[in-house]
């Protein structure tokens, strides 16, 4: 199964031209931030639908107010894509599953306090194969640009003891890339870099049978 991941694109997807595969897997922050308008929701709805893959699976992200608001109100935000908020599909069966919690921004979208994100943490299946999440577990691919570890320490041990296959994030920049703990293989796929600058390259994976 070929998985691309993308992360942080921040209103600028469409950016990326058009990407293939069997799985599209995007870990938040989707759009810009506080001003963002339906319209961006619709465009990014519309370059997901113009893309060759299986499925497209979406959690939020930080920056992601307009897709919180259509959630909470019950309204299906994307047609293109399967939008997780702590639930999970199998595909061809491996078991995906996708929390979009950050925590330390109150204010900011799909945020929650340490004993909520806790609570939300525990809900993801012993027997998951793929973990979707914005935030980054603390101490893997979690450090800014100033050295700092923002990662979540209880994520961090949420999936020591499930052990995912792969762990998909974002959220933190200066992280992008791969890194591997044990018999799980991390993926910060934070695509945006700065202003003026473009988006990196989505990674890819394979996930074997």
């Amino acid at each position: 199964m070929e998985l691309t991941i993308i992360s942080d694109t921040h209103g600028q997807a469409a950016s990326l031209g058009h990407l293939s595969g069997d799985v599209l897997i995007h870990c938040g922050d989707v759009m810009s931030g506080w001003g963002e308008r339906d319209i961006d929701l619709t465009a990014l709805d519309r370059w997901l639908a113009s893309l060759d893959f299986r499925h497209i699976l979406v959690v939020g992200g930080n920056h992601d107010h307009g897709l919180q608001r259509c959630v909470e109100a019950g309204f299906p935000p994307l047609r293109s894509a399967t939008v997780l908020e702590d639930s999970g599909v199998v595909i061809d069966g491996v078991r995906f599953y996708g929390a979009p919690w950050t925590p330390g921004l109150p204010g900011h979208a799909f945020y929650l306090d340490d004993a909520d994100i806790s609570e939300r943490w525990s809900r993801i299946p012993p027997d998951t194969d793929v973990l979707v999440t914005h935030t980054p577990p603390a101490g893997i691919r979690d450090e800014t640009r100033r050295g700092q570890s923002v990662g979540c320490a209880t994520l961090s041990a949420a999936v020591a003891q499930v052990r995912p296959r792969l762990h998909c994030f974002g959220h933190v920049h200066a992280s992008y890339g791969w890194a591997k703990r044990g018999g799980t293989r991390f993926a910060n796929a934070a695509l945006y870099q700065r202003v003026g600058r473009p988006l990196r390259a989505p990674l890819r994976y394979t996930l074997a049978g």
